[in-house]
């Protein structure tokens, strides 16, 4: 595809002005590239399932050392 037209909102075109600003950009045309491209990448990437490691911690013993023995103690 050679060319796309897009009609945007006030605060699409606000944001891209930040954007481009902070990137450096001269040009919409290159930033809206790249940040389609980089919001593209950052849906591709696997998504981390950390409930996995619910409840790995309370497998191990207790520190018989700890500064603190409850939680309250912590508070306290």
């Amino acid at each position: 595809m050679k060319r796309l037209s897009l009609r945007v909102t006030p605060e699409f075109e606000r944001d891209l002005k930040r954007f481009m600003k902070r990137r450096g950009f001269k040009r919409k045309s290159d930033a809206i590239r790249l940040a389609v491209h980089e919001a593209a990448e950052r849906s591709a990437r696997p998504k981390i399932d950390f409930r996995a490691l619910i409840g790995i911690a309370a497998k191990d013993p207790p520190d018989p050392n700890a500064k603190f023995l409850t939680e309250d103690d912590l508070w306290a």
